[in-house]
């Protein structure tokens, strides 16, 4: 599962749930509606794989140029079929004469490839990144679904036919999970108890859970995608629209009656994800979906429209393919065409440079410089091309115990260009076909031919106790020359079981066994493979190490973890010297901050700082205005809002006692002075920061509030107004009621009576 996958994933789940929002979501097609929300998520992860013809897609074909094969990158390359061209006859091609783009091509080839690795390395760490966030949400997933499991075979049970009810204490909300209907029946009044359990029972018969658990996998795989947690969001929704609908339809339940009782029915402690739930969080949806209009079945057309968004996003998103080739191109010509970014047979380019020869291989003939097909290079010793023809054509080739790279054409000074024919050695494929316990394909062939990767040391791998081999890891081993002497030092530095995966970074990064016992004289005794990859790529040794210890002081800080070993040193402390370095914190930062009389930060809030810009200035501009009961934590979420002194004395200034947390929360909703003193002008005064908050979320203003005196309501507590303003309640809709005889004396029923309305 590569990132652009995923990403396209993404896209469609987005594109599916605008075209569920906007045309679908208030529709009475419940039924429809939940296969249509299964049915999309399971075509998100599946269209993006389909091959769109390349006449039909929005998208030029794209031609990846491969790596040089010892950098052990393997890009794809374009399905193209080159002329088979024998070495005996040269190519009337090879007699066209050199230019100089043609000369400065494989130079600008290797210009391309630097640039790509850091690009490469990126998408690499966001690979992890994304598998990391799986493994979380993967966890957090199977969490629940224990607790569950748990809890249904441990608490008290009534059997109810297939249906088990399980007693449940606290202020939990009812909910069920496959046959479990889990409530607490002290809570409710029979009418209510039994119109929740009937709720229920209609989720277990429709398998709802299931839904739900296909859900939460969409989570655990796009973790990342807001969009898609609000895909689950409508899934279940629509789930309790149509258990409430089918309540209705089939039961015979009175509608006033069960609208009550969800009114009725509150529970602060929501209950696990992955159950179905009688649930509070969208009531005043499902009250208005049950006293909907039912849908017309002409309105079922919207449905079909999704068929042309599919095809427009496979066009948009999805890499074109030719489905066609050219008269005259026989089957075994299709096979040549390899992933390694070249074919077996092809066009060569060459510039030689002292005694070495670096050559380029490309699918077709590269004409000119902006010759987009792809192509694979490899740089070879002079000696090992023989006899090279000069000035005409002619044939020579390069043999190694793989095979053997047959190659016609000619040099002209230091350039030459022409076609080769790859043939592999059948002896040498047979062997490692049995050696490696799996088959060798074409392009597998080519790859051991290129690295040269030899039998002798596959056979020394084996005698290094590397005994199930796949090529798949002898490719990198061979490709980084991996060799005895570079095992043995690993091995013999503490790491006897060391795999052949870990070895490959290790090497990459020029870790020696001079390296692990500096950073293990540094007191990292139990260092790993892992951490000593991240060090060395960070560039931190023995001298830095000390200078983080240095820094933070013998008795260490709050973010400091473990024991601490010889020289002072912390075996688990790994990832506070890996942020210190990766944030360039410096003792001159440190300093920075004990200079304004700020001491002992913990770790985490040290790199927290950095990462927000929190600056000495920025902590010495609190203490200069008397701010100075502010811990690190508080000063790192104020600084992400950019909130200021100036901003904090403006609330104390009108006399309240605001805390860095609600400061936060100010600023995040854009609360200002003003704002609160327009209540204080209009007679409230308030005493709860938390109905500040409330208030401007809701958008209520004094204009408000004093507009309720003309339907004869003064004086209105402002949390009352702030449950008013959630509900819709408006002097117009009181207005309505009275006439229609709902004359109440006090504000909270109305807001009752629209809650069900």
């Amino acid at each position: 599962m590569n990132l652009p996958y995923i990403i396209n994933v993404a896209v469609i789940l987005l594109a599916c749930l605008a075209f569920y929002k906007l045309l679908l979501r208030r529709e009475t097609f419940y039924k429809m509606n939940r296969f249509f929300l299964i049915a999309c998520l399971a075509i998100s992860f599946v269209l993006p794989l389909v091959h769109v013809p390349a006449e039909f897609s929005f998208r030029k074909k794209v031609n990846r140029e491969s790596v040089i094969v010892n950098s052990g990158q393997e890009p794809a390359v374009k399905n193209n079929q080159p002329q088979t061209i024998t070495t005996q006859q040269p190519a009337n091609e090879v007699q066209q004469p050199l230019n100089n783009s043609q000369q400065s091509a494989a130079i600008k080839d290797e210009k391309q490839a630097v640039s790509k690795f850091s690009f490469v390395k990126l998408m690499s760490w966001l690979f992890w990144i994304y598998w990391f966030g799986v493994i979380v949400f993967g966890v957090s997933f199977l969490f629940p679904l224990v607790l569950l499991l748990v809890r249904a075979y441990r608490n008290p049970v009534i059997i109810d036919g297939p249906y088990r009810i399980v007693e449940v204490s606290g202020d939990k909300a009812p909910c069920s999970f496959g046959k479990n209907i889990f409530i607490n029946p002290e809570k409710y009044e029979w009418e209510t108890y039994n119109q929740i359990l009937l709720h229920e029972k209609i989720h277990i018969r429709q398998n709802h859970t299931l839904d739900i658990i296909i859900a939460e996998l969409l989570l655990i795989f796009q973790w990342f995608n807001p969009f898609a947690w609000i895909y689950r969001r409508e899934i279940e929704s629509n789930l309790e629209f149509l258990t409430d609908d089918q309540l209705m339809q089939k039961e015979k339940v009175d509608k006033q009656s069960y609208q009550l009782s969800l009114v009725k029915v509150s529970a602060p402690h929501m209950p696990l994800s992955l159950t179905t739930n009688y649930n509070q969080s969208i009531l005043k949806k499902r009250i208005a979906m049950m006293n909907k209009k039912r849908s017309n079945l002409h309105t079922a057309w919207k449905y079909f429209f999704l068929l042309p968004v599919f095809a427009f996003l496979a066009c948009l998103l999805n890499e074109p393919v030719a489905i066609g080739q050219k008269v005259g191109k026989s089957e075994s010509n299709e096979k040549n065409v390899r992933n390694h970014g070249m074919e077996t047979e092809g066009y060569w380019f060459a510039i030689i440079k002292d005694d070495k020869v670096n050559i380029r291989f490309s699918d077709e003939k590269m004409d000119d410089e902006k010759s987009g097909h792809s192509f694979s290079g490899d740089t070879f010793k002079l000696s090992e091309l023989g006899n090279i023809p000069k000035g005409t054509s002619g044939t020579f080739s390069i043999t190694r115990e793989a095979g053997k790279m047959e190659m016609t054409g000619k040099f002209e000074g230091n350039t030459g260009m022409g076609t080769y024919k790859f043939i592999a050695d059948k002896a040498y494929v047979d062997y490692m076909n049995k050696e490696l316990k799996e088959t060798l394909d074409d392009d597998d062939q080519m790859a051991f031919f290129f690295i040269d990767i030899r039998k002798d040391y596959l056979q020394m791998l084996k005698k290094e106790g590397f005994t199930n081999i796949e090529k798949d890891e002898l490719i990198p081993m061979a490709a980084m020359n991996i060799d005895a002497a570079y095992i043995k030092s690993i091995k013999n530095s503490g790491f006897k079981d060391i795999e052949m995966e870990k070895l490959v970074p290790l090497k990459a990064l020029n870790v020696d066994a001079a390296y692990i016992k500096e950073i293990r004289d540094a007191g990292y005794k139990n260092v790993t493979s892992d951490q000593l990859v991240t060090f060395k790529a960070q560039g931190i040794d023995k001298k830095y190490i000390e200078s983080v210890r240095d820094m933070k002081g013998d008795k260490g800080d709050k973010g400091d973890k473990g024991d601490k070993g010889d020289k002072g040193g912390k075996d688990d402390d790994a990832d506070d010297i890996v942020s210190y370095k990766a944030m360039n914190i410096d003792a001159a930062y440190i300093n920075s901050f004990k200079a304004v009389g700020m001491t002992n930060i913990p770790h985490d809030e040290l790199v927290a700082f950095k990462a927000v810009g929190v600056t000495p200035e920025y902590v010495k501009s609190w203490y200069t205005m008397g701010f100075k009961d502010i811990n690190p934590e508080e000063f790192v979420g104020m600084k992400s809002q950019n909130v200021t002194p100036e901003y904090m004395k403006s609330f104390t200034d009108l006399g309240y006692k605001i805390k860095p947390e609600e400061l936060v929360a100010f600023k995040a909703l854009g609360i200002t002075p003003e704002f609160v003193k327009s209540f204080e002008a209009a007679g409230y005064k308030i005493t709860d920061l938390d109905n500040v908050t409330a208030l401007k979320s809701l958008g209520v203003t004094p204009e408000y509030i004093k507009s309720f005196e003309t339907v004869g309501f003064k004086n209105i507590d402002l949390d009352e107004i702030v449950s008013v303003k959630a509900t819709g309640v408006t002097p117009e809709y009181i207005k309505e009621m009275k006439s229609k005889g709902f004359n109440y004396d006090k504000l909270q029923k109305y807001v009752t009576l629209k809650s069900i309305d």
